[in-house]
């Protein structure tokens, strides 16, 4: 599906940095734009052209809001026709989705991302998804030492630069003590503009023995990949290999609704070997050859391994229990491992890991891939912990 990518804030504008760097040729990749109060910040990213960054909020003086939620939904509210209209040169309208990334625990991206979501489903009437990065408990202890992996665990988690943070291009390096609070208003207002938020839990990704500078820029791989896999596994650029069960926009809104729920995302990979070709007389002499073909319990391993690997394995955010009301699951890779069997096989899988009867599948060929790939996104789950606690925070 074709969908306009839109950074905003700190975190949101590194990461789709980072989606140009590494998917920005992408088909599925209509526009890709960042926005933000922050001058240095929008300065320090590198593979965003000059016009595909926009820095809105001339009371801010240039920089960041220092965690002012107030100040930052103000800025929103007051600019969202100015943050559309800067979307224009991007033929916008041509996406058949937007995607909102933000760090909720800032203040300008939590605060403007409200406001521009009710702009764009004003201006163009396609579904609205949010990409919310949570911060970790570390973000709201004033001294930045607790956290889940033992060290300081703010990994674009979505503030602009405050004290100590230099330039605004990287993760802070001080203690924010109203990130969760901002973050839980974020996603109560969040919720109730976009068709869906699927939230980024960085607590999940950090490792016991890293630190914060050795963990931003993998951690920000990990979400650009993510949201490439799902985007874009129905835009392949092979027009002359046709999947069995094409992905489409609707297929993505039929799966996560459009009553701004938590969709959750499981991604997982494996290296296969390239099938081997005969000539139809066996000899291996001729241009003319059969299709390739690989054994069907080898693809059925193939795919069972990445989908219980997309679904069990460590996600965009835990699903309590793995149940959910709705699923989608998507497989991808070299033709000949795409077998139907395989595929019937693991949707029916899925439906008993899940509990749910509403399983809707794709399959995205690439026959020069070396890979099998699966995507699997729930909808309709019970409330994650971690979104749990950040609620908490405003109770």
């Amino acid at each position: 599906m074709r969908v306009h990518v839109i950074g905003l804030g700190g975190a949101g504008g590194r990461i789709v940095d980072r989606l140009a760097a590494d998917h920005g040729r992408a088909r599925f990749a209509q526009g890709l734009t960042a926005l933000d109060t922050d001058a240095a910040a929008l300065d320090a990213l590198r593979s965003l052209d000059d016009d595909r960054r926009y820095r809105f909020g001339d009371v801010a003086g240039g920089d960041g809001l220092d965690g002012d939620l107030h100040a930052g939904r103000e800025l929103g509210g007051s600019h969202a026709s100015e943050l559309g209209r800067a979307l224009d040169d991007a033929n916008p309208s041509i996406a058949e989705a937007f995607v909102l990334v933000v760090g909720v625990g800032g203040a300008a991206g939590g605060g403007a991302a409200p406001a521009l979501a009710d702009e764009l489903d004003r201006l163009y009437g396609v579904p609205t998804y949010a990409v919310a990065v949570l911060p970790t408990p570390a973000d709201s202890d004033p001294n930045g030492t607790a956290g889940r992996s033992g060290h300081r665990a703010d990994v674009e988690s979505g503030s602009e630069a405050g004290p100590g943070s230099g330039s605004g291009a990287g993760p802070t390096t001080a203690g924010r003590p109203l990130a969760e609070k901002n973050a839980a208003r974020t996603l109560a207002a969040l919720s109730e503009r976009v068709a869906a938020v699927f939230p980024f839990d960085n607590g999940l990704w950090l490792r016991s023995d890293e630190t914060i500078a050795d963990a931003h820029d993998r951690v920000n791989g990990v979400v650009s990949d993510r949201m490439a896999a799902l985007f874009g596994a129905g835009e392949g650029d092979a027009d002359d290999v046709t999947p069995q069960q094409v992905l489409d926009a609707s297929d993505v809104a039929r799966a996560v609704g459009n009553d701004g729920e938590i969709a959750a995302l499981g991604y997982a990979t494996q290296t296969v070997e390239p099938p081997e070709t005969e000539s139809r007389f066996g000899l291996g002499l001729f241009d003319s050859s059969e299709p390739a073909t690989v054994d069907t319990s080898t693809a059925v391993s193939a795919m069972e391994t990445v989908i219980r690997k997309a679904t069990r394995g460590k996600g965009t955010v835990d699903v309590p229990d793995g149940r959910a009301d709705r699923a989608l699951l998507v497989v991808g890779g070299p033709p000949a491992w795409l077998n139907r069997e395989a595929i019937a096989e693991g949707r029916r899988w899925l439906a008993d890991e899940t509990g749910s009867g509403a399983i809707l599948s794709g399959d995205a060929p690439d026959p020069d891939g070396d890979t099998v790939f699966a995507i699997v996104v729930r909808s309709g789950i019970d409330e994650p912990d971690r979104i749990r606690e950040i609620r908490g925070s405003i109770a």
